[in-house]
């Protein structure tokens, strides 16, 4: 199966794809941290190239509702719009099997609610960082909190970063250090996730 991850530098989903013996690239105007097969460039130069499923992850810091304090800074609606723009026209390429993840934001409130929400710690990593799935001609991800007669447990304990003074318990978004690479770090797969991904879909 031929496999286009898009907007991924991290190489975590096209990797475990690759993983499972798919023809798996990634793309992104970065360039990818980890050796693999990547196009460095605009999505849209490759996205009609015959692929299966597509897995994009267009880029959330104008569509997600964190840090919403800046949501009517000068520009913002603007960006907001293009972001969504671009959004919309990766959920509608010509890919016949697509996901496309997203925080909670603005896409769900102007263009549709997602088919599902996931955590990290619904598939082996101990941390909590909320992820919707917009999916098309894909089933919702198989997770389980408990051990069944279908499926073994794939949720684990969630493990805050640290404990602040006053108790409140610090998770993974809100603890990497405000440096130039935190937005990379935040916004990578976990390896969990990726791995699900490529077991189910692949």
């Amino acid at each position: 199966m031929r496999v286009l991850v898009a907007c991924e530098y991290s190489g975590r989903v096209r990797d475990a794809f690759l993983k499972k013996g798919h023809d798996a690239m990634s793309c992104d105007l970065l360039p990818t941290d980890s050796p693999g097969p990547h196009y460095q460039g605009d999505i849209f130069d490759i996205i009609g190239d015959g692929w299966d499923l597509m897995i994009a992850h267009p880029p959330c810091t104008y569509l997600t509702y964190a840090g919403n304090r800046h949501w009517n800074a000068p520009g913002r609606a603007e960006k907001r719009e293009e972001a969504l723009a671009f959004f919309k026209r990766l959920y509608r390429a010509p890919v016949p099997r697509k996901c496309l993840e997203n925080p909670v934001g603005y896409v769900n409130s102007v263009f549709r609610q997602p088919d599902q929400i996931i955590e990290p710690y619904y598939f082996g990593d101990p941390f909590k960082k909320r992820t919707c799935l917009w999916l098309v001609d894909l089933a919702p991800l198989d997770h389980a909190a408990e051990d069944t007669l279908f499926m073994n447990k794939t949720h684990v304990d969630v493990e805050p970063a640290y404990y602040r003074p006053d108790g409140k318990a610090i998770h993974f978004t809100e603890a990497v250090r405000p440096d130039k690479d935190r937005w990379k770090i935040r916004s990578a797969t976990f390896p969990g996730i990726a791995a699900a991904m490529a077991r189910q879909w692949g």
